[in-house]
């Protein structure tokens, strides 16, 4: 496995999985799961934890599988797809440092309501797999053009279960600590009330995009 695949299937992922943890709208999700475990022996929490995490997984995972399927119609469109994404990371930054970012806490529902207020951890990975807040949306979709160029559905598997396992993960820390959720509400509402660093991350984000978009080959990312 050479640098740029570890780079495309494990480290990208990861960190992109990781920043859509902190994203204030994705912390609300976290804590309707964490609520579902208030009060439940750890035995129990450990069992819930890992069934959430793995169907939330299976469910990024199958996006890869998606993606990539379709990949080879979709690899002479790389080039415009990362100018296209990293124009959008762009943009959500500069509403975000501009203090505009409530424009962007919707939600995409493709589940019913009700799946996200169950306490079946199996049903609530499920749906929190499927439904995506519109301000990590750009994140989720542009691991997707990534996965499109991989060339393999066992590689957009790995590319998107990866970023599905770095976004639940760190739950783990919360269902075992009970007592530090209170620092996750309190992260999601400094965030809010600083959306200028997420802004600055995503700007970031975006130029990276919007670079790799003009002078970086799919075929040579891709290993092709």
């Amino acid at each position: 496995m050479d640098d740029l695949t570890i780079h495309a299937l494990v480290l990208l992922p990861v960190g992109l999985g990781l920043l859509g943890f902190i994203e204030p709208c994705t912390i609300g999700g976290h804590l309707v799961f964490l609520g579902t475990q208030e009060g439940r022996r750890r035995a129990q929490r450990s069992k819930a934890l890992i069934t959430f995490i793995l169907a939330r997984t299976v469910v990024t995972g199958g996006f890869g599988v998606l993606v990539t399927t379709l990949g080879q119609t979709m690899i002479g469109m790389q080039t415009t797809l990362w100018l296209v994404f990293g124009t959008v990371y762009i943009v959500i930054g500069l509403v975000s440092i501009m203090g505009y970012r409530r424009v962007l806490n919707v939600r995409i529902n493709i589940v019913p309501e009700t799946w996200r207020r169950t306490p079946n951890p199996l049903v609530l990975g499920l749906a929190f797999g499927v439904n995506i807040p519109a301000c990590a949306a750009p994140i989720l979709f542009g691991l997707l053009a990534m996965a499109a160029t991989t060339g393999t559905a066992l590689a957009g598997f790995l590319m998107m279960a990866v970023f599905g396992l770095a976004l639940s993960l760190p739950l783990a820390l919360f269902v075992y600590v009970p007592r530090l959720t209170t620092v996750l509400r309190a992260a999601g509402d400094f965030l809010r009330r600083r959306s200028w660093i997420l802004g600055g991350i995503f700007l970031v984000l975006g130029t990276w995009s919007v670079w790799f978009g003009l002078y970086v080959d799919p075929a040579n990312w891709a290993g092709k």
